[in-house]
């Protein structure tokens, strides 16, 4: 069963990372810098309604990931710098790095609980 919710997770994030990058493409070819996050979401919040709505969630959720996840690494033992190495991977997408986080996250704790027993 892990390994189909595993799956599922790395498939929606391939998806994610298809769907929205042709438009991370389009706004750079305009003159965007994605590694700006507040030209980035500036952009975006500019425009009002459904884009800022949208792009303020965003924001506030991969600001908590930021945290989470080089916290959460370290804490299970799979040490700071994975979660590190996963903030820098969430700017192409937290839409991808969080589930490639998770099948890491999940399998690293199966391996380590396999090992102590």
């Amino acid at each position: 069963m892990d390994d189909f919710r595993h799956a599922v997770y790395l498939a929606l994030g391939v998806a994610a990372f298809f769907l929205t990058w042709p438009h991370a493409i389009d706004w750079m070819r305009d003159g965007g810098n994605i590694l700006n996050p507040l030209d980035f979401f500036g952009d975006a919040v500019v425009h009002g309604g459904t884009a800022a709505f949208l792009s303020l969630d965003i924001l506030f959720m991969w600001v908590t990931f930021m945290i989470w996840v080089v916290v959460d690494a370290g804490r299970i033992g799979l040490g700071y710098r994975w979660g590190i190495f996963f903030v820098f991977f969430s700017y192409v997408g937290v839409s991808l790095a969080f589930p490639v986080y998770l099948v890491v996250r999940e399998r690293f704790i199966d391996r380590r609980d396999q090992s102590s027993v």
